[in-house]
């Protein structure tokens, strides 16, 4: 079976599936093992900056290689074993699924008045301390939390997937995994996870890129603010403390008519960021069903120019 069909149902998998916490994920698998190497560095390198980035090297190595060695052992018994453990791990790297449940949960949640419910569920998809937000902000936190986690959790696993099989799309989850276990400018992690955090951005710079170009495509579609979001991207697109987030938050707000970004308090400490787009509705519950519905649009023209690019360039291979 072609690599191409693989994604295919991987992704319909996710779509039908999403990520049940009872089913084994290699991504909790990397983050124990990147902790697990954490004290073992440490102890062997006394220099932080080198553990960190031992660390970090050992984790991508292992997770591309019990990826692909998952495969052929797979293979070894019998060709159809290795392509359906193929699709187990495309599933497993992709979180569009997963990234629609919680919000929406946060929908609801505010759609029936729980202030308290929602404010937890918000805390489930973002780092931010949640005690200080209101409806809106609730609102405009999940509507980030989804534009920054479509690279993240969908439009970056998707195409390392289409660029390299499963083993590649692993190893840039590992890459992810590490940046949130060690990607912190903390007394503990500024020089062990520095490397960690550098490898993120790098590897999510021409995923965020593409993404946000195609929201307003996405937002066209749906019937949102298209002009709007291409030119609040164009705009808009650094003010955010991250190279590569703040190019599809920036592409969302204007989609939605919304004003993101602004200060968030972590651990009690707040964080200036820059505002993203302009505040031209009120927040409310059903952008967050809106910004769920142009993830998942934008999402789908990334796989499918993707894919597209892969066949032509197979062609011309041949």
């Amino acid at each position: 079976m072609k690599l191409e069909y693989q994604i295919l149902i991987a992704v319909l998998m996710d779509a039908l599936l999403g990520d049940p916490r009872w089913l084994p994920h290699p991504v909790r698998w990397i983050g124990r093992l990147a902790l697990s190497l954490e004290g073992m560095s440490r102890s062997v390198f006394s220099n932080e900056r080198l553990a960190g980035s031992v660390t970090a090297v050992l984790v991508i190595l292992v997770a591309g290689l019990a990826t692909y060695g998952s495969i052929y052992a797979a293979w070894l018994l019998h060709p159809v074993a290795s392509e359906l453990v193929s699709i187990v791990f495309l599933y497993w790297g992709i979180a569009a699924g997963d990234l629609v449940k919680h919000s929406a949960e946060v929908q609801r949640a505010l759609e029936a008045g729980d202030r308290d419910l929602a404010a937890q569920r918000v805390g489930m998809i973002c780092g931010r301390d949640t005690d200080r937000l209101d409806e809106p902000a609730m609102v405009r936190a999940t509507v980030e939390s989804v534009a920054e986690n479509m690279v993240d959790g969908v439009t970056a696993p998707l195409l390392f997937a289409v660029i390299g099989g499963p083993a590649l799309m692993m190893m840039y989850k590992a890459v992810n995994t590490l940046d949130s276990t060690f990607g912190y400018k903390n007394e503990r992690y500024a020089r062990f996870g520095w490397l960690s955090a550098k490898l993120d951005d790098v590897a999510n710079f021409l995923p965020a890129r593409i993404s946000s170009m195609l929201v307003p495509g996405g937002a066209l579609i749906l019937g949102l603010r298209a002009s709007d979001s291409a030119r609040v991207l164009r705009r808009d697109r650094r003010k955010h403390p991250s190279p590569n987030a703040g190019h599809t938050e920036a592409a969302f707000a204007g989609a939605l008519g919304l004003q993101l970004g602004g200060l968030s308090y972590y651990s009690g400490i707040p964080s200036a960021k820059g505002t993203l787009g302009d505040p031209v509705e009120p927040e409310t519950p059903a952008h967050i069903r809106a910004a769920n519905l142009l993830m998942l649009t934008t999402s789908g023209l990334a796989l499918a120019i993707y894919l597209l690019v892969r066949a032509v360039a197979a062609g011309l291979w041949q």
